[in-house]
């Protein structure tokens, strides 16, 4: 109960003098969809889903990046398009578990580092109606369930890296240098002409609205690639958001991959995280998530002013792995009856109990960090499933959400200096949503949470203003 009562001390201060100064510096929503909605699905399928994360007997470590980590010859590599045959994809079965699972977008990858298209690309044969037996178009599919089941779609595309051409990226090591060990300067203007601007214009004049084209790794382009795609773009679909990783500060939001900031940013960003430890399907890595720990980093999100878009990758035949699907109904049943506490709600003029960053570990084979984990205890570093602890709170227009991981003592939440007459307070983890009983004398306020209503997932506390604060 100590963290409770120290921090809402605060609370009270910064309550009284930032309200209007949060009102007044947090940015004007620039795209409704992307505000009130809050969470999405990003899905990691092609042809690295058939090796699932080794090859020829050898355990990689990142199975969407089988064909550089093993330096696979294209000629091999791309042989494994006649294989590629994912006969159990149903387009609705995704749709309806991002509908089920409570999300409002999907981001799909049309076309990953090893520069094969998920979607019909008349520009480029090489992708999956034209190179697999399988015929059909992904893309097409999902574009009707989204419209069916009312979300909006986006695109992902890798914008810096792509193996099935030479010279991308230009310097480092992270071009295909082992088909194509001669790079010149002028290898990124031809990509960038003859395939990302053509893919471009099939993928937002193919399958109807675009949210937002979800670029990765703009490693090696300038500025003026960046303004020339972003130039694009707009013209083709004026609505359509174009993330950060376009390069050169010419995105409309932030990413960050696999991390949660601890701070609360007043632009518009989101977060992308795994379900385990990979993005695509890995047949070896059963490192799942806690339902804690996945609703608890929406909440974490939620509060600092950013999406979460959290990923599943399909296996080859096309179907969503067993432990996904669990994991995204759980994640469902939470928003259910607690969605108000997160759709649509915007950074308190409060702060919360942030904590520590999260930073979700990509594992190496051998159990290593891939990358290093920072602000984060050695117990912690080595349980990926640690839950953040203390309590966040997220706002709407004359009510807070106070969103509690840890159980008060004794069920009594004491507010010291809260300021506003609070009129109603209700816990939204009760199902039958009973108005609770509080006293508020002064700067002091009380209630006393029912203990036999508490989700371990998180608990959330309503508080409704009577002025409107």
């Amino acid at each position: 109960m100590t963290f409770l009562r120290t921090a809402f001390c605060l609370v009270a201060i910064l309550f009284t003098f930032t309200v209007s100064a949060a009102k007044a510096t947090i940015l004007v929503p620039f795209a409704p969809w992307f505000n009130e909605i809050k969470v999405g699905m990003f899905i990691h399928g092609g042809l690295y889903s058939i090796p699932a994360g080794t090859w020829k007997g050898q355990i990689g470590t990142r199975p969407e990046l089988v064909e550089q980590e093993f330096r696979i010859p294209i000629s091999d590599y791309s042989a494994l398009a006649k294989e590629f045959n994912p006969v159990k994809f149903d387009a609705n079965t995704y749709v309806k578990l991002a509908k089920d699972a409570g999300f409002g977008y999907l981001v799909f990858v049309a076309k990953h580092h090893d520069g094969f298209a998920m979607f019909d690309s008349p520009s480029d044969p090489y992708n999956v109606v034209a190179s697999t037996p399988f015929k059909r178009d992904p893309l097409k599919e999902l574009a009707v369930a989204c419209e069916k089941y009312g979300i909006t779609l986006c695109v992902y595309y890798s914008l810096g890296r792509d193996w099935h051409v030479p010279g991308v990226p230009l310097g480092g090591n992270r071009r295909n240098d082992w088909d194509f060990p001669i790079a010149k300067q002028s290898d990124i203007d031809t990509y960038l002409e003859k395939k990302v601007k053509p893919q471009l214009r099939e993928l937002l004049t193919q399958y109807g609205p675009i949210g937002a084209v979800w670029f990765d790794t703009p490693e090696g382009i300038q500025p003026h690639h960046s303004r020339e795609l972003r130039t694009l773009i707009k013209s083709l679909q004026p609505g359509c958001l174009v993330n950060s990783r376009v390069g050169n500060g010419y995105g409309d939001y932030d990413i960050y991959e696999q991390s949660i900031p601890i701070t609360t940013i007043r632009r518009p960003w989101e977060t992308c995280i795994t379900l385990n430890d990979h993005w695509g399907y890995t047949s070896w890595d059963h490192n799942w998530k806690s339902p804690a720990l996945i609703v608890r980093s929406l909440v974490d999100t939620a509060s600092k002013g950013g999406n979460l878009l959290i990923n599943i990758g399909p296996k080859a035949d096309g179907s969503v792995p067993t432990p996904s699907v669990k994991l995204l109904h759980v994640v469902g049943n939470w928003l259910k009856l607690h969605g108000e506490a997160i759709y649509g709600t915007t950074i308190a003029p409060i702060e919360s109990d942030a904590g520590s960053s999260m930073v979700f570990a990509e594992s190496n084979s051998d159990g290593s960090e891939r990358y290093p984990v920072v602000n984060l205890t050695k117990d912690e570093k080595n349980n990926i499933s640690s839950l953040p602890h203390g309590w966040r709170v997220t706002a709407k227009p004359g009510c807070l959400f106070i969103h509690l991981f840890d159980h008060p003592q004794d069920g009594l939440l004491v507010l010291q200096d809260l300021p506003g007459k609070v009129l109603k307070v209700i816990l939204l983890t009760d199902p039958q949503r009973r108005a609770l009983g509080f006293s508020q004398y002064g700067g002091s306020f009380s209630t006393q949470l029912p203990l036999d209503v508490w989700d371990d997932l998180t608990t959330v506390v309503k508080l409704e203003f009577a002025d409107g604060r």
